[in-house]
């Protein structure tokens, strides 16, 4: 690995609506085992900024360059349909706010994880089902489950199958949406405490996004502050909620104090 490159770099990247800006000019450098908190209000962009970085929307401007597992760093926004799909099979992960989004509902809870697995290759049906096993107890859901359905789960619990679907195959870039959202604080509390043992454990670089500073402060090293399209704020994510620059950040960190 060549520890002088960094895993991400973006650049600059920029998407319009017409008139109406989604982000503007943001630019930052990802490395491996780092988790990257964006955070801001609802319209902040920063889903914008993620669906850019993660190709899943092609940006106005700007640049996304990522390493690849050969060691040659490529412009995303310049691989194929078929490279891209296979970066977003093995080497990335991508869990949404709402799981359904990222889970097969009507497939087993097994055949969830099997999926991705099979998707790089993996054809025995023993292995397949001992990998999926493995995760689903990682992911603390018990083995007794493995064929139920998701749509058979409680929120928490399609959240940590969506979290094993995506991390069976080692990638090594994750992306989060709203990780936590529509979940209750106790059931928030215990997937935090999963998803970061699994991201110190496998090094794992992250880019969460999340409107909750307690997420970005569990999670992240650093920290990204959006307000209507432009990154306001950038820096450690302690330093960020401890010692606020702006004052636009000063009242988002107030206002979780007065909570």
């Amino acid at each position: 690995m060549n520890s002088d490159t960094p895993l991400l770099k973006v650049s600059n990247v920029s998407k319009f609506y017409g008139g109406r800006i989604g982000c503007k000019d943001v630019s930052f450098e990802l490395w491996p085992g780092e988790v990257l908190a964006i955070v801001g209000e609802s319209g902040s962009g920063k889903t914008t900024l993620l669906n850019c970085i993660s190709t899943r929307l092609l940006p106005t401007a700007g640049t996304v360059e990522y390493r690849m597992r050969d060691d040659v760093t490529r412009n995303l926004y310049h691989i194929n349909e078929a490279e891209r799909r296979l970066l977003m099979r093995t080497d990335w992960g991508f869990v949404h706010q709402n799981p359904a989004d990222g889970l097969r509902m009507t497939v087993s809870a097994g055949g969830n994880v099997g999926e991705r697995l099979m998707a790089v290759g993996a054809r025995h049906y023993g292995n397949i089902r001992d990998t999926a096993s493995d995760w689903l107890q990682r992911v603390e859901i018990g083995i007794d489950r493995i064929d139920d359905q998701p749509r058979s789960f409680s929120g928490g619990m399609r959240q940590r199958l969506q979290i094993a679907r995506n991390l069976v195959t080692s990638p090594r870039l994750v992306f989060m949406d709203e990780p936590t959202g529509g979940l209750d604080v106790s059931v928030q509390a215990r997937l935090l405490d999963l998803v970061r043992g699994l991201v110190n454990d496998l090094g794992l670089a992250v880019i969460v996004v999340t409107h909750d500073l307690a997420v970005a402060r569990l999670l992240s090293h650093r920290m990204m502050v959006m307000k209507d399209g432009h990154v306001i704020e950038h820096g450690l994510t302690d330093r960020v909620l401890d010692d606020p620059r702006q004052p636009y950040t000063q009242l988002l960190v107030s206002s979780i104090l007065q909570v």
